[in-house]
């Protein structure tokens, strides 16, 4: 008897899980609040298991992981151009993202999920880096970071 109680309550928890888990959106705009080029919200704290949904609300922009910013290797993904893409984020840790014909410009922004955030270091440290190589919105990675050490 012992065996099936378990056996259910495991039942029960693995279908709950889905539940739990959220579906936030990310706009890509041109400009927003007298900022251009931006990923709106450009800083997402979610948890594990959470989706992030990119939609081009404005035309000409895409979403593309960055490698060097990324807790798991081996979740990579590069939209096209105006395309609506999905992602489920099961790792803890930071993931950097841009819009690649934007980068330049410093369209950029910051996922971190859940609470175990390892990579926080050497994502600041790439990301400060990189925004030194962009023409406009020099500070606008450093911004982010510093949002999620608060």
């Amino acid at each position: 008897m012992e065996i099936k109680r378990k056996l259910l309550m495991l039942v029960v928890f693995i279908i709950s899980i889905p539940v739990n888990a959220a579906d936030h959106t990310v706009e890509m705009l041109s400009s927003s609040n007298g900022q251009m080029m931006v990923f709106k919200p450009a800083v997402l704290k979610i948890n594990p298991g959470d989706t992030v949904t990119w939609k081009a609300t404005n035309p000409g922009h895409n979403t593309s992981s960055i490698e060097q910013m990324s807790a798991d290797s081996s979740l990579k993904w590069n939209g096209k151009i105006n395309e609506e893409l999905k992602i489920t984020f099961t790792k803890e840790g930071i993931y950097g993202y841009k819009c690649t014909p934007h980068y330049i410009l410093g369209m950029v922004g910051v996922i971190a999920v859940g609470e175990n955030l390892d990579n926080l270091s050497s994502a600041t440290k790439f990301a400060t880096s990189e925004e030194k190589k962009f023409a406009t919105n020099k500070n606008r990675f450093s911004k982010y970071m510093n949002e999620l050490k608060n």
